[in-house]
C-alpha cells in the first residue's frame, strides 16, 4: 500500500501524523523501494489496525 492509500483507509490522518508514528515506532512496517517512496503490505497494515483495536 502506499502512503496516500493508507491514509484514505484511516480517514483522514494527515502526514506527517502518520510518519510521527512510524518515527515513534508506533506505526505499521514498512519498507522502502529503490527510488525511496515507502510501502506497507496490507497483510501488516491489518495487523497494525488489529493491534490498536486490541490495545483499545
Amino acid at each position: 500500500m502506499t502512503v496516500p492509500q493508507i491514509l484514505a483507509e484511516l480517514g483522514g490522518v494527515s502526514r506527517r501524523t502518520f510518519y510521527r508514528w512510524r518515527e515513534l515506532g508506533q506505526g505499521p512496517a514498512a519498507f522502502k523501494l529503490p527510488n525511496g517512496e515507502l510501502r506497507v503490505w496490507r497483510a501488516d497494515f491489518a495487523a497494525w489496525l488489529r493491534q490498536l483495536e486490541a490495545a483499545a
